[in-house]
């Protein structure tokens, strides 16, 4: 009989663990999957090998290379899926519900690479400007910074995504420069185990910056420090025991749950039965229930709709429920596979039978369960349940209890507001759902519901074709809720990078905050020479490089031509009398027209290592410009993101963005924005 696996951590650098422990049971048919390991491990290694080798790898990178590596570790994960897939099914997982797990956590790294790539610079300062000037004659100025916060982040998981919900906090926190000390929930931590040893393997992941406990967590706690951060995911009940550790306190650690939550879905009641919403509410309903078997934090577990339509609902969710398919997920037909362990099971039924006291079984295993597949009698296996609340208003019940499984309880109400009071009695929650045909619904609803969801799903036909579901957190949305949801923040896209770093406020000189930023700040030292700055590869640029062009006088003819070259002609632009009785008191040039101007002033004609504009940002048009008027242009660079990228010759580049100040004769700003352009390297 072959030896049955033995879970390691990896700490300092190095596997440990060679004596197993505690069995982890396939939740199909209860035969041993892996052992936990019985040795004890030294939290003070695992702290110190991330402060002094974890930080020292991260810091030697910037932001651009870090969302690099983070693209190249998505990529090699996902060549290597199914080897995952397979260790996945022991959990219960159908095909379906790893691939949310396993694609899904490598989806997630993609996309921070995205936002690093697109929204980060090359070092590891983020600017969060514009500077402010704080005196008369700006020579004083103020502005924000994000820095690493030069500590570690430990992140607690939950059993349900043991993949996804290591990689979607592992990403923004290694983005940031922050190593992980990973904690996943035992029951699953084999495939978490796969995960990580897959990502060690790669050669991809710096020295220090991914660690992995298995099992408990001892005194990693009492040895965090103010720069480090705590991230959780899982019961309230553990989120409350958690957040009160002495040390965190002490300290001020920041600490960020994203809690199990009663979360609702709300079907209007402008929806007949006759309505394709109708049926889009039943269909979302039964997803939830059935997907990962219930187990997500963001399953719909109270179902509230108008009192005339329950019974249609019960009936339809009665029939989509009858036609789920439960057992072993490598036997065809089967839709949904098991609880994620035994324990999870017992559980579950525990807070079934609570739930009872307070409402009706509508359906459950009584309507025919019988799971398919070998050994599914030794299986974490719980029939769909779906319940009917006797009162809605009642204290308990299923807005104070929740099963974590394929478990859901329908609600009567009369008219919106009692709805909408419904929904809030679940304290707190990560995601909502309203079911609606009238817009009209939706902006009464969401303003009240805001303030109680952390996030809200609009479901109509118009969306549904798109719509990635009720229970699905995107990367560049938030995902968490208040109350009891846990009250933090995960996901975000930048958001979530931005917890990981620490904001400080900078006040100096503009040339000061210049160097600091590594952005060009308006009232700084800027450098002329004689050669044009769009002459200098992306490696000769110096932040501050500028150019101050000759001037030019609009005429009426300008106005004309561009008037008949754009087909622009606003009354502003040529209606002499219309013009004088408005606000400016004299006709105006287009403000594109300015721009077009001002590029012809500071542009330089042949061919040179500015590849292309592609894009302005922040534009605003200052002063008016009228005829007889002459204006000049300022171009200074402004910031420099080395992005690793190369054209489609292959010639490597950067991005460049340049500071536009446009003025007149008066020296007064008339137009102000930036310009992004691609500019070759030199080598």
């Amino acid at each position: 009989m072959a030896q049955e696996p033995i879970l390691q951590s990896f700490i300092g650098g190095r596997w440990v663990g060679q004596h197993g422990a505690q069995a982890l049971r396939s939740a199909l048919n209860g035969q041993t999957v892996a052992r936990t390991h019985e040795e004890a491990l030294d939290f003070a290694e695992a702290v110190a090998h991330a402060r002094e080798q974890g930080l020292k790898e991260l810091m030697s990178m910037d932001f651009q290379q870090r969302a690099q590596r983070l693209k190249a570790l998505a990529l090699y994960l996902t060549e290597r899926k199914e080897q995952l897939y397979e260790i996945s099914r022991h959990s219960g997982a159908t095909r379906a519900d790893s691939w949310i797990d396993i694609e899904g956590g490598a989806g997630t790294l993609f996309a921070y690479a995205g936002v690093g790539g697109r929204e980060l610079p090359s070092g590891n300062v983020v600017h969060e400007g514009p500077a402010m000037s704080l005196g008369k004659t700006g020579r004083f100025a103020g502005s924000h910074i994000l820095v690493p916060r030069g500590g570690i982040a430990v992140h607690i998981n939950a059993f349900n995504f043991p993949i996804w919900g290591m990689l979607e906090k592992f990403a923004p926190s290694f983005l940031a420069g922050m190593p992980c000390i990973v904690k996943p929930a035992t029951a699953t931590s084999y495939i978490t185990e796969a995960a990580v040893r897959v990502m060690h393997e790669s050669g991809l992941l710096p020295a220090g910056s991914l660690q992995l406990i298995i099992g408990g967590t001892g005194d990693l706690l009492d040895r965090l420090q103010g720069q480090d951060v705590v991230t959780f995911t899982g019961s309230a009940d553990t989120a409350a025991k958690l957040r009160v550790n002495p040390n965190l306190i002490r300290n001020s650690v920041p600490f960020n749950a994203e809690a199990d939550s009663l979360n609702c879905a709300i079907l209007a009641p402008d929806v007949t039965p006759d309505d394709e919403e109708f049926d889009l509410f039943v269909k979302e309903v039964a997803r939830e229930m059935t997907t990962k078997a219930g187990q997500k934090c963001t399953a719909i577990r109270r179902a509230i709709v108008p009192a005339k339509h329950i019974d249609a609902v019960a009936e339809r969710l009665q029939a989509r429920l009858a036609k789920v398919v439960v057992g072993d997920p490598s036997v065809e037909g089967v839709k949904m596979g098991s609880l994620a362990s035994h324990a999870q099971q017992a559980d579950v039924a525990e807070r079934v039978e609570a739930l009872l006291k307070s409402s009706e079984l509508v359906f459950g295993a009584k309507d025919g369960f019988a799971p398919r597949g070998e050994g599914v009698n030794e299986g974490a296996f719980f029939a769909p349940t779906l319940l009917r609340s006797r009162d809605p208003h009642a204290e308990g019940g299923a807005h104070d209890i929740e099963a974590f499984g394929p478990v859901s309880t329908l609600m009567a109400y009369d008219d919106l507001d009692e709805a909408v009071a419904l929904a809030a009695r679940g304290k707190g929650s990560l995601v909502a759902s309203l079911i609606t045909r009238d817009p009209q619904v939706a902006a009464k609803v969401v303003p009240a519901m805001g303030a109680l969801h952390g996030r809200l799903h609009l479901l109509d036909r118009e969306s549904a074709a798109e719509s990635t579901g009720h229970g699905s957190p995107l990367p560049v949305l938030k995902h968490g809720g208040p109350g009891r949801a846990g009250g933090g923040e995960e996901l975000g896209g930048l958001r979530a990078v931005k917890h990981y770093l620490q904001r400080t406020a900078v006040q100096g000189s503009p040339s000061m905050l210049m160097a600091v930023t590594g952005e060009y700040v308006r009232g700084a030292k800027v450098y002329e020479t004689e050669v044009h700055p769009f002459r200098r590869y992306f490696d000769e640029l110096q932040i501050g490089e500028s150019l101050l062009t000759h001037r030019r006088t609009v005429t009426e003819a300008d106005l004309v031509n561009f008037g008949c070259l754009s087909g622009d002609h606003f009354y502003m632009h040529f209606d002499e009398l219309a013009a004088k009785d408005s606000q400016f008191g004299k006709r105006i040039a287009h403000g594109y027209f300015v721009l077009s101007a001002a590029a012809g002033l500071f542009v330089s004609p042949g061919v040179g290592p500015v590849l292309a504009n592609y894009g302005l940002d922040t534009l605003r048009f200052i002063n008016p410009v009228g005829i007889g008027d002459t204006i000049q242009a300022r171009l200074t660079c402004k910031r420099k993101i080395d992005q690793g990228k190369k054209s489609p010759k292959g010639e490597p580049q950067g991005v460049v963005a340049w500071d536009v100040e446009v003025t007149n004769q008066l020296g007064e700003l008339v137009a102000s924005y930036d310009i992004l352009t691609l500019v070759l390297k030199r080598a």
